[in-house]
């Protein structure tokens, strides 16, 4: 690269007032007892430890097959972790797409009650599409911050239609609580299905969400997105009782996150349109709100291979996009990076989950804006 060139990349970065720290690896594909991790999800507990989550898959990097829902936990701001903890592990079946949130606002856990949603299936996602198979919803909750869990608690019946619908997964990443407006002290939990017969261009997908008002008691599905191909979804919270759902759009014809805004909490769409400042390959994204307006996103920012993770800021709910930061990148060969999930660390502070180098590992990030 020229000098002129690259004094230009680092004073564009310089301006932005970003500040990108040594990452950490947590998860290491190949050790462990596990050929492959995969899914991102992290969580801050009341005390400030963090939970990383993962998919440890067994035999392969694949969708399906042996797959447990693994754990670790800092207490130091992602400096050192703990040992791997298998928080779920369904014999020799797949446990997937992690979704943790803490519920803060049960007057009976003043501490924080962890969930942790995640979907069970029979078979590989393809053949469920085509009616072969299932897939189910779960969650587990701990008490202690993610030291010991409850036994799983099966809410397909509230949260699937398997008379309509085939296909289904959870956000992945994390899930989120309401805090403010009417609906306050809200589980959401962004989710995917397919309708009816596989179409051409996974046009039988749909994003949609589920959510509970009673502290994980009972739970309501969401309207599902118009829009045909939305697929893996990540949401925030709004001002004025409005919420955001952002997913990618599997159908790939348009190499762009799909953003759809709510005027009642998530339940149902007011508008649903490509961004296209929030360009994507066809991969998962994060979604946070970082403090009142100020909206934080990661995702795989490359039209044409999952590279180039990027951190973007919005001060304006996520009208525009000022303020941007590769966080990893390679030279374009493969995918380097991949799936991530944000967790907000202080006031300027926001650490990244993510997939790097061809998935070989899940490291951690702290990014300073």
């Amino acid at each position: 690269m020229e000098r002129s060139k690259y004094l230009k990349i680092i004073s564009f970065f310089l301006f932005l007032n970003f500040t990108c720290f040594a990452q950490t690896p947590i998860f290491t594909s190949g050790t462990e007892g596990y050929k492959s991790f995969r899914i991102p999800a992290i969580v801050t507990a009341k005390n400030g430890c963090l939970i990383a989550f993962a998919e440890g898959r067994v035999n392969n990097a694949r969708d399906f097959g042996n797959i447990d829902l693994v754990m670790r936990k800092s207490c130091d701001k992602g400096k050192t972790w703990s040992k791997l903890k298998i928080v779920v592990d369904n014999d020799d079946l797949q446990v997937s797409n992690n979704a943790p949130v803490f519920d803060f606002l049960d007057p009976e856990y003043p501490e924080g009650r962890l969930f942790l949603f995640y979907n069970a299936g029979n078979n590989h996602e393809n053949e469920v599409r085509k009616g072969h198979g299932k897939r189910e919803v779960f969650y587990v909750t701990s008490i202690d911050n993610g030291d010991t869990w409850s036994p799983p608690l099966d809410i397909t019946s509230q949260t699937h239609r398997p008379s309509e619908w085939r296909s289904y997964a959870n956000t992945p990443g994390h899930a989120l609580q309401l805090t403010k407006g009417s609906k306050k002290g809200r589980l959401f939990v962004p989710a995917n299905h397919s309708e009816g017969e596989p179409l051409e261009h996974f046009e039988d997908y749909h994003a949609h969400a589920f959510y509970s008002d009673d502290h994980g008691k009972t739970f309501k599905l969401s309207e599902s997105l118009e829009l045909k191909g939305s697929n893996e979804a990540t949401a925030a919270e709004l001002s004025n009782n409005r919420l955001m759902l952002n997913t990618r759009n599997q159908k790939g014809d348009i190499k762009q996150r799909i953003v759809a805004i709510s005027d009642n909490n998530g339940e149902t769409w007011t508008s649903e349109k490509f961004n296209e400042k929030l360009i994507d390959p066809v991969c998962e994204g994060s979604l946070l709100n970082i403090g009142g307006k100020k909206l934080a996103f990661t995702n795989a920012a490359d039209i044409n291979k999952r590279n180039n993770l990027t951190l973007r800021i919005s001060k304006n709910e996520g009208k525009t996009w000022p303020k941007s930061v590769l966080i990893d990148a390679n030279d374009g060969k493969g995918d380097f990076t991949a799936y991530s999930d944000i967790v907000k660390i202080g006031k300027r502070k926001i650490g990244v989950l993510y997939e790097r180098d061809n998935y070989k590992e899940i490291v951690f990030k702290i990014v300073k804006w």
